[in-house]
This record gives C-alpha cells, structure tokens and sequence, in this order.
C-alpha cells in the first residue's frame, strides 16, 4: 500500500473533498495537498501543515495519520485487525490498516481511502466498510447478521437530494440494502459500474464490532479504456516539483492521544520540506 488520499466532510455542506495525498517510498513518507483543499472556505490545512503548496517528508508516519491507528498494544489490537480482514500475527503496515479502516475518528472529519491495487489477473481491487448502517432499521440489520464471507452484493444507483452519484449496497438475489457506498469513492465507482461493472462482495461480516467495522465489502474491477481513478480535479497536486531542502524538527505534541500516545516519547522526524 503506497497511496493513499484524504477526504475531508465540510461542516456545513456535509459535502466530501479530496485534500491530500499521503504515499510512502521507502523509507519515508510524503503528503501533500490537492485541489480539493481549495474548493470550500472553512477548509484551511490539517495537523502543522500549514503551506498548501509544500510536500512535507518524515521518516515516521505523521501524528495527524498515526493517531488512526490502533497500537498493537492494546488488548483489542487482534480484533481491530481480524475485523479488517488481516493477519494479527502478522506485523501490519501503518499504510495497509489506515486503507483498510478509512481512519475515522469521532473528534474531526477526516477519512482516509486507498488507490485500488491490482491482483494477479490484472483487475483492480477496493475494500471498503460500508456506510450508513446506524440509519438502517434494526430488522434490516438483523439480517446483515445472516450474511456469509463471500457473499456477492451489488452496487445500485440511489436518487438522492444530497448526493447525485449516491450508491446503495444491497445483497444480490433478495435485495436488502447493507448500507452505502462511501460518498468520496461514489463519483468514480460509478463510471466503472456504468462502463465494465463492479464485482462486489462479503469481505468481513464483523459480529461483535461496532457498525462503523460490522461489514468490510471488496470490490473488483477493470478500468474503462481511457479512464483512470482519482485523477483531475480535486486530485491535482497543489506543491511544485523544487528539489527539497532538508531539515530536523522535533515532533509536534498537540495532537489527540484517544488511540494511542505513541509520539508522545518525543522522537525526532527528519522532514523535507519543498523550498
């Protein structure tokens, strides 16, 4: 996992925006900050990021990022992880359980999504948690719990007075909405689902999580000819391509410790910043 992008839900709107990308090659990671960072005025920079138009480096996964995950210390550590369908025994990168678990917190509104990989046959892969689930009626969710590992579902268009591209996930022979498709994955997914069409499944059916990780969906695709995900537009990288200057700042300490205090030792981050 190498790319990964950050939405960001306007207060007022509740609209979605794309307003950074987040990759990691090598030994360091890198975030900058794309169009979408431009499009609402409430918007105005995430963590100690406070120039729109600089790349920022660290060789340690930036706090603002961190804090999303859950410390393999914890007691629920083994859940958190099973419930986003990979191996506990198993160390996990910071990247691959940041695109599995969207890295919501209560206390903002960020979400972080992944670009798709590919398998060995050449199609594209996606995992997300559906959507929505605390609005579904408790009948409704009562037989999301009868769902198996495995079991196809199918993505439909909804109308929607708040969303134009909404998608539904419903079960595929008896028709029974499981949530929704997350609305900053909604405008590409579309296009792939009107042009080649989405394989989607059962990833995880999570009984004892809570409904924010009760159902992880895997959607598998090929790209329409000429057409590519999350490019253009709110995409577009805001930094220039400058050869960077170097220097060392100590890590910045105000951020929220509601998962895990782990910069709170006062490491130090070789940063990067474009000059």
């Amino acid at each position: 996992m190498t790319t990964l992008y950050i939405a960001w839900q306007d207060p007022q709107t509740r609209y979605w925006h794309t307003v950074g990308r987040l990759t990691k090659e090598q030994d360091a990671y890198c975030f900058v900050y794309t169009q979408g960072a431009k499009t609402s005025p409430r918007f105005n920079y995430l963590g100690r990021m406070f120039d729109l138009t600089k790349r920022y480096y660290s060789r340690e996964l930036f706090p603002l990022f961190a804090n999303r995950i859950l410390n393999k210390s914890r007691a629920e550590y083994p859940d958190y992880v099973r419930w986003l369908a990979l191996d506990a025994d198993i160390k996990q990168e910071p990247m691959q359980l940041l695109a599995r678990s969207g890295g919501k917190r209560a206390t903002d509104e960020l979400c972080v999504y992944p670009y798709p990989e590919q398998n060995q046959q050449g199609q594209y892969v996606l995992y997300f948690l559906s959507h929505g689930l605390r609005y579904l009626d408790p009948e409704t969710l009562q037989r999301i719990e009868n769902l198996q590992e495995g079991d196809r579902l199918t993505l439909r268009h909804e109308d929607n007075n708040y969303d134009e591209f909404a998608l539904l996930v419903e079960t595929q022979h008896e028709p029974i909405k499981v949530g929704y498709c997350p609305r900053y994955l909604n405008r590409d997914l579309k296009v792939i689902l009107d042009n080649t069409g989405i394989e989607l499944s059962v990833e995880r059916l999570n009984h004892d999580a809570p409904l924010q990780f009760r159902l992880l969906c895997k959607a598998v695709f090929n790209l329409p000819i000429g057409f590519d995900v999350f490019t253009g537009g709110e995409y577009h990288v805001l930094a220039q391509e400058k050869t960077p200057s170097v220097q060392k700042i100590t890590a910045p300490t105000d951020f929220s410790a509601n998962i895990d205090a782990y910069f709170n030792s006062g490491k130090t981050m070789e940063n990067t910043y474009a000059s």
